[in-house]
């Protein structure tokens, strides 16, 4: 029985609360293939707050809210005044007379965390620049589908580990028992601290970590591979060539699939630049020279990759978020 009224990083949950997470949103899956309706949280309205856009996570959250029963008001970067003439703890009390939960979707974790502290309501991260995890039950839950299981399973995260997807992945696997490791230069992996407190976790769940800037060491024999942007929203242009320059021997591509299990599945949590289809995938490629960054287009569109199971997956997942925190915080 999870007994959180917010989700705001997957480190204020047990291991056996993530995974009671995944199983409900197995079950909702499955009542959405079936048309078996699941208004649980009929009547109940969500303020969706966006500071970053996102195709995935904004219609996640509105036709998870929709087969819940449930209104949600989406409010995009202009369109309202939090941060700017309302304080985010005005703002967060204002909409917490007005709505039964907030999703919050943006830059700073402490943004988040204010809302959570004094709107009164349920709380959800959607991103921030420390945390993704809506994003991980989505990841995890497509792991368990294709491989049958998560303890013990051997995964490798390609890329700079600083930001939301590189700490979530090393939390998540921390908490329910992979062998994980992070792949890319040292300068880019988890900071210290919160690779110590995973390091701690690992011990009472049997959780295997480690951080390596060996392509091959982390490959070898993975069942996943996983990788994301290697530029975030919000950050300077400046930063391209740098990251570039540091990350090209970390790209995803046919000679890192080789050297994993010959059944390993490829993830990303989308989007991708893995082609010239996008307008800064072509001035990616006007710039210097890549026709794909953290993987390449036969790697992205191979049997063995599943992002778009992952990227429905996150529809099914925040349902279960969603469903869960409001039972627990409104005792339905």
């Amino acid at each position: 029985m999870i007994k959180q009224d917010h989700l705001l990083t997957l480190l204020d949950y047990s291991p056996e609360e993530i995974m009671e997470l995944i199983e409900l949103s197995k079950k909702l899956k499955e009542e959405k293939k079936q048309g078996i309706p699941h208004r649980h949280l009929e009547g109940k309205n969500i303020v969706l707050l966006f500071e970053k856009d996102s195709t995935r996570t904004r219609c996640a959250f509105e036709v998870a809210a929709a087969d819940l029963g449930m209104n949600a008001v989406y409010i995009g970067s202009s369109g309202s005044q939090m941060g700017k003439k309302e304080s985010i703890k005005d703002t967060a009390r204002v909409l917490g007379r007005m709505f039964d939960g907030i999703e919050y979707r943006g830059f700073a974790q402490k943004t988040v965390e204010c809302l959570a502290e004094y709107s009164g309501v349920p709380v959800w991260n959607g991103l921030t620049n420390e945390y993704h995890p809506t994003q991980m039950l989505a990841d995890f839950l497509t792991i368990l589908e294709y491989k049958g299981c998560l303890k013990g399973l051997k995964m490798a995260y390609f890329g700079d580990g600083r930001y939301n997807m590189g700490n979530s992945y090393l939390i998540t696997a921390a908490k329910l028992g992979l062998d994980y490791r992070m792949v890319g230069p040292k300068d880019l992996w988890p900071n210290e601290e919160l690779r110590n407190k995973c390091l701690e976790i690992a011990k009472a769940t049997g959780a295997k970590l480690a951080f390596t800037e060996d392509v091959k060491v982390g490959a070898k024999d993975c069942d996943v591979i996983a990788t994301d942007v290697w530029v975030s929203m919000g950050e300077a242009d400046s930063v391209w060539k740098e990251r570039i320059d540091l990350l090209k021997p970390y790209q995803v591509n046919k000679d890192v699939m080789a050297l994993a299990d010959p059944k390993a599945i490829f993830i990303h949590c989308l989007p991708s630049f893995h082609n010239l289809e996008t307008k800064i995938g072509m001035e990616v490629y006007e710039k210097f020279g890549l026709n794909g960054l953290e993987v390449t287009e036969d790697v992205f569109e191979c049997p063995q990759s599943v992002v778009f199971d992952e990227a429905e997956n996150r529809l099914h997942t925040i349902k279960a978020v969603m469903l869960a925190t409001m039972k627990h915080f409104y005792k339905i």
